[in-house]
């Protein structure tokens, strides 16, 4: 990946030595996310058509998995927060296949900053829900003094998965929309036209597919921390 800098337009304008790639097409993705609802907000139609339309036809179904996965109650709260996290990945992947651009979640440390902010937020609202009940979740299905040996075991057990957790969602990502990134490089410098096109298609895939799963994994989280436990 050394050099890849050169081929970017964006460094035509900011200096990747002083901003990195990540945040400035982070910034990018975030821009253009919030002139578009701008754009929409002033121009609401009670039959919605182009842009709206689909930018409405996204969150409905986004917002239905959430009802399924989380309950109507809590994903309605929660919904804001993971809405706007599945259309900022799914902004920052599709932006990676235009020619000139990268995606800024193909780096770790804009998936860190989406994945430990899901981690704090799904904890605070368990603690919230269940108060210091929350720590049955850490405990496992048995819970007695004659079991207090499996408890303790399942408490660490449980504890360490609640902390892989952030990882496994920033490392998924930059795995997939790096490969996906050096793929498409090194198939582009290869065969310049047929395979190419027919990764891009594959590529659109993964971009959607990927924002899906981590929002997706979001949602299980939540359900997880706000649910009574068994």
């Amino acid at each position: 990946m050394e050099g890849l800098h050169e081929v970017l337009l964006m460094d035509a304008i900011i200096n990747p030595e002083v901003i990195p790639h990540n945040v400035s097409h982070a910034f990018l993705a975030s821009i253009l996310l919030i002139a578009v609802a701008l754009v929409i907000r002033g121009s609401l139609r009670l039959v919605p058509r182009g842009v709206q339309n689909v930018l409405e036809m996204i969150v409905e179904a986004v917002l239905k998995l959430s009802d399924e996965t989380i309950g109507h109650k809590w994903s309605r709260q929660l919904f804001p927060f993971i809405g706007t996290i599945f259309i900022f990945i799914l902004t920052c992947n599709l932006m990676g296949l235009i020619p000139g651009f990268t995606a800024a979640t193909a780096n770790v440390n804009t998936n860190a900053a989406m994945a430990i902010p899901v981690f704090l937020l799904y904890n605070f609202y368990g603690i919230k829900v269940h108060g210091v009940h929350y720590i049955y979740h850490f405990l496992g299905p048995i819970r007695s003094i004659a079991a207090l040996p499996l408890m303790i075991m399942m408490f660490f057990i449980e504890l360490i998965g609640h902390f892989v957790r952030p990882l496994t969602l920033t490392v998924r990502l930059f795995g997939n929309m790096t490969g996906k990134h050096i793929l498409l490089i090194v198939l582009g410098i290869i065969s310049p036209w047929i395979v190419p096109t027919v990764i891009l298609g594959l590529g659109l895939l993964v971009s959607v597919v990927q924002a899906l799963v981590f929002a997706l994994l979001t949602m299980c989280y939540f359900a997880g921390a706000v649910e009574e436990a068994h």
